[in-house]
């Protein structure tokens, strides 16, 4: 009886053993892990800073010589316009596509007052249309250019935020032509030349609207996620010919689309959001986690890292956030609307 009892003594004492050493490599385990995630977000939030801050892009002029083209849609006004003037400061001939004539004549002539130099090709053409007419008129006239750099800036946003269910049919078809079908045609009008000639740059204008689901904005967010994942590919299909794919995401920028005409530290210039962009062309800036996507506007960035690594794109907090502030931005809209119209 006597050794039955320091038999179960042992035993008891052997299983408290194997249960703390059990312990011990479990929380060790866990310790590693968590020491590991810790490390990888404070790599990647450091990326992210040298990015934004310290390392420089790709030079301009790496991608075409002397006398090459640089395409620009939209490029009438806003950001499009500020792209214009900006390449062709850096000795790009430019050829401006959008929608008004007039405007396109009196930035051509902007563009000629300071640089005398440049070489100028303008067409009014409405993307909404999206006439075959259209994109063979563009065709030819760069089919014999070297079109070096490709801004896809053409975009349409909803006139206020809206349901989805209330969302006006031409204001949805609108959208995912201009966003989506022109982006897509001139795109493809632009690459066979830059293949052949194992060199370009596609920028393409994305937005915060496309990283995080926008509720009261859902056609126009979709169409942006759609261009996110349509450059990664493209991205990926282009890099061994040479050719650089990077979308563009942008927070609120001042502007006729945005309605906001004041700057601020979050809310920056067309003039110096298109600065940003070309400065660092090559890299991430605040979004590490998509390849062939840049954030690179220092506030616009820090804000994509924040949602991406430490929130999460589809994070409750931040979908009803969204929803919140576009429900009050409608609101204002409405009632500003109501009264300009008992006026």
């Amino acid at each position: 009886m006597h050794c039955l009892d320091n038999y179960l003594e042992k035993l008891t004492t052997f299983r408290a053993a194997d249960m703390s050493h059990s312990q011990t490599a479990l929380v060790f385990g866990l310790g590693v892990i968590g020491g590991a995630w810790i490390l990888t977000q404070g790599l990647t939030f450091l990326r992210v800073l040298a990015s934004l801050f310290v390392l420089p892009g790709k030079s301009l002029r790496s991608f075409g010589p002397k006398g090459s083209w640089a395409l620009i849609t939209g490029a009438s006004d806003g950001l499009g316009k500020e792209f214009a003037l900006q390449i062709a400061r850096a000795g790009f001939n430019v050829v401006l596509v959008s929608r008004t004539e007039s405007k396109l004549i009196a930035l051509s002539d902007e563009i000629k007052a300071k640089n005398p130099t440049t070489q100028i090709k303008v067409l009014a053409m409405d993307f909404a249309e999206n006439k075959d007419s259209d994109f063979k008129r563009l065709e030819a006239l760069v089919q014999d250019l070297d079109i070096a750099i490709l801004i896809n800036n053409v975009g349409k946003s909803h006139s206020i935020p809206v349901p989805f269910n209330e969302t006006p049919e031409d204001e949805m078809a609108d959208i995912i032509t201009i966003n989506c079908f022109g982006t897509l045609r001139v795109t493809k009008i632009v690459t066979p030349g830059m293949i052949q000639r194992k060199r370009g740059l596609i920028m393409t204008m994305g937005s915060f609207g496309g990283l995080v689901p926008t509720p009261l904005l859902a056609t126009y967010s979709g169409s942006k996620a759609f261009l996110q994942h349509w450059s990664s590919a493209l991205g990926s299909e282009l890099e061994p010919y040479g050719i650089t794919v990077q979308l563009l995401q942008a927070h609120l920028i001042t502007s006729s689309m945005s309605k906001i005409k004041r700057p601020s530290l979050l809310i920056p210039t067309p003039k110096a959001w298109v600065k940003s962009a070309l400065s660092k062309i090559g890299r991430r800036g605040g979004s590490p986690h998509y390849y062939y996507t840049s954030c690179p506007y220092p506030s616009h960035g820090m804000m994509a890292w924040f949602i991406t690594c430490v929130m999460g794109v589809y994070s409750s907090w931040i979908l009803g956030y969204n929803r919140n502030m576009h429900v009050s931005i409608r609101k204002r809209a409405l009632r500003k609307a109501e009264r300009e119209k008992t006026k």
